[in-house]
């Protein structure tokens, strides 16, 4: 019994993969940009839903519905930002324009309309769970270490 002198493999030598090609600095930023802007309009979107769900009862008991779909929204819309965009800030895109929704939804109008009351628990919860929501949302993105870049 005699053994080869070198190790052979069996297997075909493969050539190496190639990287996937990065898209043209133009078409990058388009793209981030439509990203971005599709964000915004998702957190208007997104606190516009969560304020008609404020009022949501069963049984003329409330449900905590709103609040749900604040976190759930708001995990959303902060992954997709920062997707979209690839920046670290990104999860204020959606963040800013539901803050300042809720906070137009807390003021009363010049007629007494109020969308959002303080005696509306689900209204309450709504917005701190939101707001939580984003803060540590964004909390984690500073937090994280930087992406490992593998340009060659």
């Amino acid at each position: 019994m005699t053994l080869p002198a070198a190790p052979m493999s069996v297997v075909p030598e493969q050539e190496p993969a190639t990287p996937p090609a990065r898209p043209r600095p133009a078409l990058d930023l388009a793209l981030r940009v439509a990203g971005g802007v599709v964000a915004v309009l998702a957190g208007v979107l997104s606190a516009v839903l969560e304020l008609l769900l404020a009022t949501v009862r069963i049984g003329g008991q409330l449900i905590g519905v709103s609040a749900l779909v604040a976190i759930g929204a708001g995990i959303a819309l902060s992954w997709f930002a920062h997707e979209a965009v690839g920046t670290r800030w990104a999860v204020a895109l959606p963040a800013v324009p539901w803050f300042a929704l809720m906070a137009v939804a807390s003021l009363r109008t010049t007629e007494g309309d109020l969308l959002v009351s303080g005696d509306n628990w689900v209204g309450l919860a709504m917005i701190v769970a939101g707001a939580m929501t984003f803060a540590v949302m964004g909390f984690r993105q500073v937090l994280a270490p930087p992406p490992v870049r593998r340009d060659g």
